[in-house]
């Protein structure tokens, strides 16, 4: 019989057939080109770079409650017991409120996890509650494991420039003109839920070296500390760049994962085509 489920949306940027080898029910958010709007599963990253390169309108926009309140409601009539719902950091978009709005009318328990964190950096936290959900945990056991998975999950990432941040609402007007009047790669993180910058890294080859840094420190701690790592590497349009820094923490990790995936096409839209990020997950 069913028990609870785990249900995100498509930021979390996993690699193909991973939701679904884990039983996890994605929700799409929206690109808008040109005026025309789609679900995020409809649209490739690679599409998103061609248009940002060509100067094209591109937003994007979150689920609305109806299609979140949706799939809650496709849930309850297979006989789930309740939902653990993992989301995109609400500071950053506006998912995570909208699943909270969901959640007040569906017709079975419904728990919202704000990840605090973008990209497999929710998809961890969702992973892990999937985890749970399928060795039978009850609700609140479930919650408990996303919020932790998220709670020791990292996140730092590198784009060649601040414009499509900028534009999006993502980081300050100062921050953005600071990284290009510079010519510098500006290094962000992921802390308390919203982008912030982190360092200034004169070229490409340094800032790779930089998130490899950051990212093996991490690995290190987690694995003295005896727990399995887990890591992401991202990336839009920079495809070498991120195997490059994946196989430079691939021996770092006995016993965990390092997985490369373009960023989700949502994501693409407000960092930019070259970007390169990584998302390190110790075992909570």
């Amino acid at each position: 019989m069913p028990g609870v489920a785990v249900v995100t949306d498509s930021t979390s940027s996993f690699a193909p057939q991973q939701a679904e080898r884990a039983d996890v029910r994605v929700v799409p958010l929206q690109v808008v080109l040109d005026g025309r709007s789609r679900p995020e599963s409809e649209v490739a990253a690679a599409e998103v770079a061609a248009a940002l390169r060509a100067g094209r309108r591109v937003s994007t926009s979150r689920p609305t409650p109806e299609v979140i309140g949706a799939t809650y409601a496709g849930l309850a009539a297979a006989g789930f017991t309740g939902v653990v719902s993992v989301h995109l950091s609400g500071g950053i978009s506006g998912t995570a409120q909208a699943a909270e709005v969901a959640a007040r009318s569906a017709t079975l328990p419904v728990r919202v996890v704000d990840s605090r964190g973008a990209a497999m950096a929710t998809g961890f936290a969702a992973l892990a509650a999937a985890r749970a959900a399928g060795q039978g945990a009850d609700l609140d056991a479930v919650v408990a494991s996303a919020a932790r998975t998220a709670a020791a999950t990292s996140t730092w990432f590198c784009v060649d420039d601040l414009v499509h941040l900028r534009r999006g609402g993502r980081v300050s007007a100062a921050t953005a003109v600071l990284g290009t009047a510079l010519a510098v790669k500006p290094l962000l993180t992921v802390a308390d839920g919203t982008i912030r910058a982190l360092e200034r890294v004169r070229t490409s080859s340094r800032a790779l070296a930089r998130l490899e840094q950051l990212a093996g420190e991490a690995v290190r701690a987690g694995v003295g500390a005896g727990r399995v790592v887990d890591v992401a590497v991202h990336h839009l349009d920079n495809a070498d760049a991120a195997e490059r820094l994946a196989a430079g923490l691939r021996a770092l990790t006995p016993g965990g994962s390092v997985l490369v995936s373009e960023l989700s096409a949502v994501l693409a839209v407000h960092v930019g085509p070259g970007t390169v990020g990584v998302v390190v997950s110790p075992a909570a």
